[in-house]
């Protein structure tokens, strides 16, 4: 079994959901007593929230390959940032590394299209939503259409994100508010919507929604477990 190298805290309540479905997986497969082999570097998510609205790109992406190296050098056969908007500095961690860097967006556009989905709506934080880092991605690499929420949408959602889902605060009204969004997606022609921020998940589940949902922690997580055990 290969050791996978996780970049968490970003926020911590998310690094929760990838521990737990990172060795769910890896047991799942093997049964037993098993569990995945894992190296946890789990950041101060104040100093990240600051500097990601502050604009500050350049220093998270020195921060993170810092973390990134630090987990390579610990014996770590892979990295996973878990986070998606983190993914904006990918390209700098992955070329600081001489391991792979498993990609959320890559994890999510191999099962996009493996469904045969060409058309989705997305959620996620005003960077995920608004920048290209993402969506560029899913539409270059994987020739998937993506449909965001209009900008009075997109602000609700990023502060949901981190005024309360990052605290652990789950609200009835957010949920509701979630799933009228998720709702228009889909009557503007989405197929499935990617929850494309790892801290979703917490607030809506499939259970929620006739309309289908990608929840991207689940997808990262299991295109770990596959690398793992390869």
């Amino acid at each position: 079994m290969k050791t996978l190298g996780l970049i968490g805290g970003m926020s911590w309540e998310s690094t929760v959901s990838y521990y737990q479905a990172i060795n769910r997986g890896v047991n799942q497969r093997l049964g037993g007593l098993h569990s995945a082999k894992l190296l946890l570097s789990s950041v101060d998510f104040a100093q990240i929230e600051h500097l990601q609205h502050k604009g500050d790109w350049a220093l998270l992406g020195r921060l993170l390959s810092h973390e990134a190296l630090n987990l390579e050098n610990a014996g770590a056969d892979a990295i996973l940032i878990c986070t998606n908007t983190m993914h904006k500095v990918a390209e700098e961690v992955e070329s600081a590394l001489s391991i792979p860097l498993l990609h959320i967006a890559d994890a999510t556009g191999y099962q996009l299209q493996r469904h045969q989905i060409t058309k989705v709506g997305l959620l996620g934080t005003q960077f995920t939503m608004e920048q290209n880092f993402y969506i560029g991605r899913l539409e270059d690499k994987f020739g998937i259409d993506v449909i965001v929420p209009d900008p009075p949408q997109r602000s609700l959602i990023h502060n949901i994100i981190y005024e309360q889902l990052c605290k652990g605060v789950i609200c009835t009204e957010s949920r509701k508010a979630y799933i009228d969004i998720i709702n228009s997606l889909a009557m503007q022609g989405a197929q499935w919507v990617i929850l494309g921020c790892t801290e979703i998940a917490l607030l809506v589940q499939q259970t929620h929604t006739s309309v289908r949902l990608f929840d991207t922690t689940t997808i990262h997580a299991e295109a770990a477990v596959h690398f793992a055990l390869e």
